[in-house]
C-alpha cells in the first residue's frame, strides 16, 4: 500500500486561446466522486454559453484510484483523455496525483482544431492550471498519543517539532494530551526521542492512522 502521494495545492481557474477558441480550465481538490461531479455542474451552470464543458479527475488514495473522464459532445478521445493524461503525468510511481478535478470549458471560436489540435489544446490547458495550482505530499502517518503535565507540555512539544514530529492536535485538561504524527517506518524512533525528550516519564500510545498534507 502506498503511503504518499500529491494532490493539487490550491484551486485554480486559467484561460487558454487556440485558433479563437477560449479554453477556461478549473481544476480543484476534491475527495469524492460526487465532490468531483459537482465541480463540472457547477462549470456547466456558470457558464450556460459554452458548448463543451469537458471533465478528468482522479481520486485516491492510491493505490485505488478511481479515475473517470468525460469529452461532452467533443470527437471520441479528443478531450477527456488527453486531460487525464496529463493529471496522471504530474504525479509520479512513488508520489502520484490524486484527489483533483479538471473541468475544461470551451467556447468555439469558428475555426474547427481537427482531433489533434483537440488533444494538445485540451490537455495544455489543463497543463496551465496545473502550473498555477502547485501540488502539495498527502502522507499517511501512524498517531500516537503522549499524556503530560502543563509545565512539560511546551518543551516536549518544541523537541518533537525539532524533530519533524507533526504535533496534530493538543488536548488540554488535567493534564496536556498530545497528538503526534509519523510516518509509518518512524514508530520506533517516536517511541525512543519521546523517551529522551521526557527522562523516560511518558510513553507514546498508539491511537490509528490518517492522511495528512505534508506540504
Amino acid at each position: 500500500m502506498s503511503t504518499r502521494y500529491r494532490t493539487v495545492a490550491r484551486a485554480a481557474e486559467v484561460e487558454t486561446e487556440v485558433s479563437r477558441s477560449r479554453f477556461l480550465c478549473r481544476l480543484e481538490r476534491v475527495g469524492t466522486e460526487g465532490e468531483a461531479r459537482a465541480v463540472v455542474d457547477a462549470a456547466r451552470r456558470e457558464h450556460r454559453d459554452a458548448r463543451h464543458h469537458c471533465s478528468a479527475f482522479l481520486l485516491g488514495p492510491p493505490p485505488q484510484v478511481v479515475e473517470r473522464s468525460s469529452d461532452d459532445g467533443e470527437p471520441a478521445g479528443t478531450a477527456g483523455a488527453p486531460m487525464l493524461e496529463v493529471l496522471r503525468g504530474a504525479g509520479s510511481d512513488a508520489e502520484p496525483l490524486a484527489d483533483v478535478v479538471a473541468v475544461v470549458t470551451r467556447w468555439f471560436g469558428g475555426t474547427l482544431l481537427g482531433a489533434g489540435g483537440l488533444v494538445r489544446a485540451y490537455g495544455d490547458a489543463v497543463r496551465t492550471a496545473l502550473e498555477a495550482a502547485g501540488t502539495r505530499r498527502r502522507e499517511l502517518l501512524r498517531e500516537l498519543e503522549v499524556e503530560v503535565g502543563h509545565a512539560d507540555a511546551g518543551r516536549l512539544e518544541s523537541g518533537l517539532r525539532a524533530h519533524d514530529v507533526a504535533v496534530l492536535d493538543q488536548a488540554y485538561a488535567a493534564r496536556v494530551t498530545l497528538r503526534l504524527g509519523v510516518p509509518t517506518d518512524g514508530v520506533a524512533t517516536l517511541h525512543a526521542l519521546v523517551a529522551e525528550l521526557t527522562g523516560g516519564t511518558a510513553e507514546a500510545v498508539d491511537a490509528g492512522e490518517r492522511w495528512v498534507d505534508r506540504g
